[in-house]
């Protein structure tokens, strides 16, 4: 169902935009989840460690992947506000073209540099031929990720947030049986995690692209909508690429994390695997809340209703207030029953080393809820280096926390890299998106005023 933000009351818009968008990705979390239950469960605490030291360069792939999209997508979603359809189909032609680029060069570039970055990551030798495995084919299938969050980002720039849902629940189910079969059955390793995680993603955008093709022609670019131009696909570019290089500096922080996790050992590992798993989970309602923002923002952004973001903006940082406080007082009181989900008949070290990390972070989501939504609307306003110059604080701060805390307290030092890194970043986006929105509320005034001259 299209949807126009630019009408009606505010926060119930976003809230209802954001539901589908929050129960998707609880279940793409879910899915993400089993793999790691049924890796641990079945293969072991080892192959459980494995899958967790290549998680930053999962996340990092699939930074690149969301940061590059979403970048594309917020052309479109401008156009769509504006009312502009032709502008709309020529963004779908451009996006497209240029995502077929952009996925040759990574793929080739992750290839190339794949090994160097899993000993860079001090991933330990007795895990490392699984960790090999396990990301090589998730590398190998970046195309289906490309395809399924393009697809995806076209329908919710026009206000569809429930059939991308619909489409991940399906595929969602599918990946966990696939996995479970090929894991259990089949009696394959890790590989057989990342070969349901690819196989899931294809039936997904497969999926995506008969619906937009069957109920979404207005999409459907026309033969004079493919010529590209190359001043057109700069536009799309000047956005893209900065939220690519944003998502990817975020990533890297993590991937320094890891490294620096890496050296306590596979239990540790294993133990920061199930908290930063858990932690995905319970951060994704401000997570859906900042993909909400994105598409509201930008189609006000070009309907030139600034005074509509601001209250958007405003209402979802107090909703986003009560989140944090709501998931502190969730992992404080059944953190340690997530934990052991991960892990068969328990494991006391890896249930203490988890717990540890994760009452410490939850004491500070509501920063990193604030980096969602300000990050998300200077994105929507088609402002990216405010968010990019956040992403190089919260990689700074977080790289020297992780490295520097860690050398002198341990494990202990870890769990706060990533809260000092989120006050540093809120802070900066906090800013930003206060000076951008008053420049952007004084130029429609003065061009309002223009208007009423008499001459005019």
């Amino acid at each position: 169902m299209i949807q126009n933000m630019t009408s009606g009351n505010p926060t119930k818009l976003i809230i209802l935009f954001t539901i589908p968008l929050l129960i998707g990705n609880i279940f793409q979390q879910l899915y993400s989840i089993s793999d790691i239950v049924i890796v641990g469960r079945l293969l072991g605490v080892n192959a459980l460690a494995a899958v967790g030291a290549t998680g930053p360069i999962f996340f990092l792939l699939l930074a690149v992947v969301i940061g590059f999209t979403s970048g594309l997508t917020v052309i479109t979603a401008q156009r769509f506000g504006a009312g502009d359809y032709k502008g709309m189909r020529r963004s779908v032609a451009a996006s497209t073209a240029i995502s077929l680029s952009f996925t040759i060069i990574t793929s080739i570039i992750f290839i190339l540099f794949m090994p160097l970055l899993l000993r860079l990551m001090n991933v330990p030798e007795e895990i490392m031929k699984d960790a090999y495995n396990f990301i090589a084919i998730i590398g190998g299938g970046l195309i289906m990720f490309v395809l399924y969050n393009l697809l995806s980002g076209f329908l919710r720039a026009l206000g569809d947030s429930r059939t991308p849902l619909y489409f991940l629940i399906f595929t969602s189910l599918i990946n966990i049986i696939l996995n479970y079969i090929l894991i259990g059955f089949c009696g394959m390793d890790v590989r057989g995690s990342a070969l349901g995680t690819i196989i899931a993603l294809t039936i997904s955008s497969a999926c995506c692209y008969y619906w937009i093709k069957r109920k979404f022609p207005i999409l459907i670019p026309h033969k004079e909508d493919r010529r590209l131009n190359w001043q057109f696909c700069k536009e799309h570019l000047a956005i893209a690429i900065p939220m690519t290089i944003q998502f990817s500096i975020i990533a890297l922080s993590s991937m320094v994390i890891q490294s620096v996790c890496n050296t306590f050992g596979p239990v540790t590992i294993a133990a920061f695997t199930s908290a930063m798993r858990i932690e995905q989970l319970a951060v994704q309602p401000m997570v859906s809340f900042g993909i909400a923002i994105a598409t509201y923002t930008a189609q006000n952004y070009g309907a030139g209703m600034i005074g509509r973001i601001r209250r958007g903006i405003f209402n979802c940082s107090l909703i986003s207030l009560g989140i944090s406080l709501g998931l502190a007082v969730m992992i404080f009181s059944i953190g340690d029953h997530m934990v052991d989900i991960f892990t068969k008949d328990g494991h006391e070290q890896v249930r203490k080393i988890a717990l540890t990390y994760l009452n410490i972070s939850i004491l500070f989501y509501f920063f990193l809820g604030q980096i969602f939504i300000y990050r998300n609307a200077l994105q929507g306003l088609g402002k990216p280096s405010m968010p990019l110059i956040s992403s190089i604080v919260e990689l700074g701060m977080r790289s020297f926390a992780a490295v520097f805390l860690a050398s002198h307290f341990g494990f202990i030092g870890i769990c706060w890299a990533s809260p000092i890194a989120w006050i540093g970043a809120s802070l900066v986006l906090f800013g930003g998106y206060h000076y951008a929105i008053h420049q952007l509320g004084c130029k429609y005034l003065y061009s309002r005023h223009l208007t009423d001259l008499p001459w005019h």
